[in-house]
């Protein structure tokens, strides 16, 4: 037989220094609060992944709360029937948080207290909570403050293994390994997205996920911020309203391209250079491409050459989360091999 692992390794692979689990409780899904907690999460610039929604077990809430049920200095005898009453068969949504080191520290500051009524404005729980200490112990029940998030990293692993270590594989995006791709428009209007996509596999890359989304104002300015900041390079052209034009409510393809570390350079390589003119024969603008930069000048737009892909792992979050955040789904990233704790024999 082989020796239990210590308490909590439920899973290798993830470096849980960097990773936190959120639970949004089940009161922020009674009262539609998750999309906003997870927004104001990953607006104090942690990256938000994986989002689960799930029906809590009793035995899940157990562990969750073990500090408090194993205190029997403080724990009631009434807390594990407070505790089914609030999590046995509830809706709950869970996530996962990844940022630098420290950033469970940070994530706490930023939920704030356990008393909705005593967290500090600017906090999730004081600016969207609604409950108080008092009024749970006046009605006999646990406060409702919306949002968990674990206290360090050996709390993040056993998080891990209590609300997303069941079931299917949990999906982790590894961005060194992972580049989104962005059919533009004139790939969609020309008929050649399938065409660009089986170019980049049989590259070697492994291309999944695809959707078929129409840009909203804000993705075309985020993912083009580099011309927006830097037009004073374009004193003939409006970019703001170049970018309407080629964007604006038009019908785009993304889809994400896995490989080895250090393959984004490979895929950049591989679409050639940005006029499709200048593109090497082989490269997809080069063979594909139907327009020039000349003729981008002529007429005051951009130039259009059919497809982008991630500069490096920094751009493929920031371009991950621009096109699969959009809309507030679930973010897509190949599974992750987990390696369950041994059961005890």
């Amino acid at each position: 037989m082989s020796p239990k692992p210590p308490s909590g390794t439920v899973v290798e692979g993830i470096d849980f220094d960097r990773w936190a689990v959120i639970l949004c409780k089940p009161d922020a899904v009674a009262r539609g609060l998750v999309d906003t907690v997870l927004e104001r999460i990953a607006a104090a610039g942690v990256t938000v992944t994986s989002r689960r929604d799930l029906t809590a077990q009793a035995w899940q809430a157990h562990v969750a709360y073990r500090d408090l049920l194993t205190n029997t200095g403080a724990a009631p005898r009434v807390l594990p029937g407070r505790i089914d009453a609030a999590y046995a068969n509830q809706p709950v949504v869970v996530a996962l948080a990844h940022g630098e080191p420290g950033v469970h520290a940070r994530l706490r500051q930023l939920i704030g207290d356990t008393d909705p009524t005593r967290a500090v404005p600017g906090t999730i729980r004081r600016d969207l909570g609604n409950d108080s200490m008092a009024a749970a112990l006046s009605e006999k029940r646990l406060v409702r403050n919306l949002v968990h998030t674990s206290d360090d990293p050996d709390a993040a692993r056993r998080d891990f293994g209590t609300w997303l270590g069941s079931g299917r594989p949990l999906q982790v995006p590894d961005f060194e390994c992972c580049s989104v791709i962005l059919c533009k428009p004139d790939a969609v209007e020309l008929g050649l997205v399938d065409a660009v996509l089986e170019r980049i596999a049989a590259a070697g890359a492994t291309v999944t996920d695809r959707r078929d989304i129409t840009v909203e104002a804000w993705q075309a300015h985020v993912h083009y911020w580099d011309l927006l900041v830097d037009a004073d390079w374009f004193p003939d052209r409006d970019i703001p309203a170049c970018l309407e034009a080629e964007y604006g409510h038009r019908p785009v393809a993304v889809a994400l391209a896995h490989g080895e570390p250090g393959f984004h350079g490979r895929l950049r390589q591989l679409l050639g250079h940005f006029d499709p003119t200048h593109a090497a024969s082989g490269t997809i603008r080069g063979d594909l491409g139907d327009d020039s930069l000349e003729a981008a000048l002529a007429e005051k737009r951009l130039v259009r050459n059919l497809v982008h892909t991630s500069d490096d792992a920094y751009a493929a979050r920031r371009d991950f989360g621009t096109w699969f955040g959009a809309g507030r789904r679930a973010l897509l990233a190949p599974p992750v091999p987990l390696q369950a704790t041994p059961a005890d024999a």
